[in-house]
């Protein structure tokens, strides 16, 4: 078998074989297939796809090339979730302590921001103390003990994904269903949880620019989800404005504290309790909506989904008090007003831009060894739909003196106003299972 007859075999068009897989990606992890041959692979794919049987395939050989983390050991339901990322996505920190308020356990594997999309665990290390490497006999125990762990992807789970994207991000083969879904659910399945949650973001600021998109690789993994014995859900929700206000590190987890104090705002409080709502019916924790609405509300109302959050900073190092001393994060500077300069609704929020002027800002990277600043960012204080005033306030630049007249500018531009009403987005779209 060579690695030059099976590139050859997909770019025309024909089906590589279980076999021929384990080939490429086996070699390619060794060091005995070169860079300059995988890349040209890769792009065969992207010209010539890959159908269900080879991306369940693709994903096989991608988690068997590591380390599995064993959840084997802790009682109870694991249930994991993922985002395909967006700008103000801080999900993840309010979902996981209303789950494992109800009961399930929720162990979790994060990575980090770069360019527009912010990272969990950015976040996570916003708050003075919070420790996201923490040995695989601390995760285990800590999931047991208190059902919540959040924490970095360690270095031994799926080898072949981590030099597979590093090969696809310079050579412009990001953009493929097939290894995009092979990618995301190599290392779920790695992760070892029973039930999968995926957050499929559609829009302006997420990977998946459209609905049509976003359906084909949440279909695609779902079914290689499935296909693996692990019960998979996703739903394709809305990033055609940012999530929530926050965006940035310290203020987004500002905002998550607020949020399990009732206090969050409407947008995202909503997707938060739709998505619990989902965990809990696909793991059968709650017989209908009704009862998963219930379940969630009671957990709030009676703060223990505040003290699983609590749980978890003291477990992992962090310093509790943030939760109700938010001088306890790192603070801007700065604080500017981006104001309207005309009347009427808000017909776009270009929240990809945002995400960029956040990143400018230091907010986010836009290489992997950039370093963070935890206390900048942007609250966008409108939606799309509002009617606002001349004059009133669209957004707010934390900041520190870095790139702010750029930051500003682009933070304007990014806000389209129409005279016309405009109707307000729709927070799920859909969902797949």
């Amino acid at each position: 078998m060579r690695a030059v007859d099976i590139i050859i075999k997909k770019r025309r068009g024909f089906q590589l074989t279980k076999e021929e897989i384990h080939f490429i990606i086996d070699g390619y992890v060794k060091g005995e297939i070169p860079d300059y041959q995988v890349s040209a692979l890769l792009m065969a794919i992207c010209f010539q796809g890959l159908n269900k049987e080879e991306q369940v395939n693709l994903t096989m050989e991608m988690l068997h090339s590591g380390e599995q983390i064993d959840l084997s050991s802790i009682q109870g339901v694991c249930v994991d979730k993922h985002s395909t990322g967006g700008v103000g996505d801080k999900t993840t920190l309010v979902i996981a302590p209303i789950i494992a308020a109800c009961g399930l356990k929720i162990a979790k594997m994060s990575g980090r921001g770069l360019g527009h999309t912010g990272g969990t665990l950015d976040k996570l290390e916003s708050i003075p103390g919070f420790q996201i490497a923490i040995s695989p006999q601390d995760f285990l125990k800590q999931v047991q003990e208190i059902g919540i762990a959040v924490v970095g992807q360690t270095a031994n789970i799926t080898p072949a994904d981590k030099k597979l994207y590093a090969l696809r991000d310079v050579t412009g083969t990001i953009d493929s269903i097939g290894l995009i879904a092979g990618s995301v659910m190599s290392k779920k399945l790695a992760s070892g949880a029973h039930s999968i949650l995926l957050d499929v973001k559609v829009g302006d600021g997420a990977f998946m620019q459209t609905l049509k998109d976003a359906r084909i690789l949440a279909r695609a993994m779902v079914d290689i989800g499935n296909s693996c014995g692990r019960k998979t859900v996703a739903m394709l929700t809305d990033m055609d404005q940012p999530l929530g206000e926050a965006v940035g590190n310290s203020i987004e987890v500002i905002e998550v504290i607020e949020t399990l104090k009732g206090r969050g705002p409407k947008d995202f409080t909503a997707l938060c309790r739709e998505i619990c709502t989902e965990m809990l019916l696909m793991t059968n924790f709650a017989k209908n909506k009704t009862e998963a609405k219930q379940m969630i509300t009671r957990v709030l109302q009676d703060g223990s989904a505040m003290e699983k959050l609590r749980q978890m900073i003291i477990y992992q190092g962090g310093n509790p008090e943030v939760i109700n001393n938010y001088q306890l994060f790192a603070q801007a500077k700065h604080i500017i007003k981006v104001k309207s300069k005309e009347s009427g609704y808000i017909k776009k929020i270009r929240t990809h831009s945002i995400g960029d002027a956040a990143m400018i800002l230091g907010a986010g990277r836009k290489t992997k060894d950039d370093i963070i600043d935890p206390s900048v960012g942007i609250k966008v204080i409108v939606k799309v739909g509002q009617l606002v005033e001349k004059g009133d306030t669209l957004a707010e630049l934390y900041a520190n003196g870095k790139e702010e007249a750029r930051a500003l500018e682009i933070t304007e531009q990014a806000f389209e106003i129409t005279d016309e009403i405009v109707n307000k987005n729709k927070i799920v779209l859909d969902i797949i299972k």
